[in-house]
């Protein structure tokens, strides 16, 4: 049975309290990074659709940034109203990793988060990721050669561990803890899992008593406001991370924070609320991006804006043909106006 620590969480009425250093969030409800979904227009539609305190960048490669890939600038793309945005950086090589961390605080980072967690066999094979858990030592060497460099809080994500029922991460948060890090995000699964199987929040809440007084983010299976309420109770963290849940649905964090507040659920969106949803993401993609790239990239959301509601079948399959934005607008007109 899991512990409740909910007694190790400050509060603010029924909502916990998440400051990161000198840094406090609006909300303890924080956007994962995610590749390929945590973009700038998503984490602008987050912020805007209200709930969400802490936005979180998608991965930036410390090899490619050492190594001036022009591709990275375009990932430079955070503003004011995203703010604050913490900004995560991978590579298995410590003076890498410093030169990446380094160079985002530069550009503007108010976190600079280390990741220990990606499981994905293209980022674990270059000995980055949740890789390193097989090496602690390593991991060391990245965080303190990282810290000594950047300015602005540092934090660190991972998992419970590389193989199953190995939890190293009790270890880990110890040597992060020593390292001078500012909080850490635990995802309570195995990187052997990948995201399959059940979150184990139980092992999270034995690390908060490991670490009583560093911010702990949460994350896993926070798939809706009852299940956020939960894991604040069973593991007493500071913070809980969404990622999953959020695609396709930016407005989870509304509807999460509503119910800490609360303890009442707001109604979910109806299709006609989900597509004007959906067309405001196109059109914070169109004004990004222009038509080409952003309608290219909105097919991708669609698919989950649009899943489980009728007549979804034939609307992706004539999204999916699609060439510019104002295409994807006219079908999600259409279909508004059909129901």
């Amino acid at each position: 049975m899991l512990k409740e620590t909910s007694s190790l969480t400050k509060t603010l009425g029924n909502i916990p309290v998440l400051k990161i250093r000198d840094i406090t969030m609006n909300s303890p409800l924080v956007l994962a990074p995610m590749a390929g979904v945590s973009n700038h227009a998503f984490r602008v539609l987050c912020k805007r659709l209200g709930g969400c305190g802490l936005v979180c960048s998608e991965m930036f490669s410390s090899y490619a940034i050492k190594f001036r890939d022009p591709k990275t600038k375009n990932m430079l793309d955070w503003t004011k109203e995203e703010r604050p945005i913490s900004v995560q950086v991978f590579g298995g090589d410590p003076e890498a990793c410093s030169i990446g961390a380094r160079f985002l605080e530069e550009n503007g980072a108010n976190i600079i988060d280390i990741n220990f967690g990606c499981p994905v066999p293209k980022v674990a094979k270059s000995g980055s990721g949740a890789s390193i858990l097989k090496d602690l030592s390593k991991a060391e060497s990245i965080i303190k050669t990282v810290r000594k460099v950047v300015n602005v809080p540092l934090t660190v994500k991972t998992r419970l561990g590389w193989f199953m029922d190995m939890p190293t991460v009790f270890e880990f948060v110890k040597i992060a803890e020593a390292c001078g890090v500012d909080a850490i995000s635990i995802h309570g699964r195995y990187a052997q899992q990948k995201y399959t199987g059940i979150a184990d929040w139980e092992t999270i809440a034995q690390v908060r008593e490991i670490i009583p007084n560093m911010p702990l983010i949460a994350n896993g299976d926070i798939n809706s406001p009852k299940a956020c309420k939960e894991i604040f109770k069973k593991t007493g963290c500071n913070g809980a991370m969404i990622a999953r849940a959020a695609h396709g649905k930016p407005w989870i964090f509304k509807h999460m924070y509503h119910y800490l507040e609360t303890g009442e659920f707001l109604p979910e969106p109806d299709f006609k609320e989900v597509i004007e949803i959906a067309k405001k993401h196109n059109q914070i993609l169109c004004d990004i991006h222009g038509d080409k790239r952003a309608s290219k990239e909105m097919r991708g959301y669609l698919v989950h804006y649009i899943r489980g509601f009728d007549n979804s079948a034939k609307i992706r399959d004539e999204i999916m043909h699609t060439k510019s934005s104002k295409e994807i607008e006219g079908i999600l007109d259409e279909a508004s106006n059909i129901c």
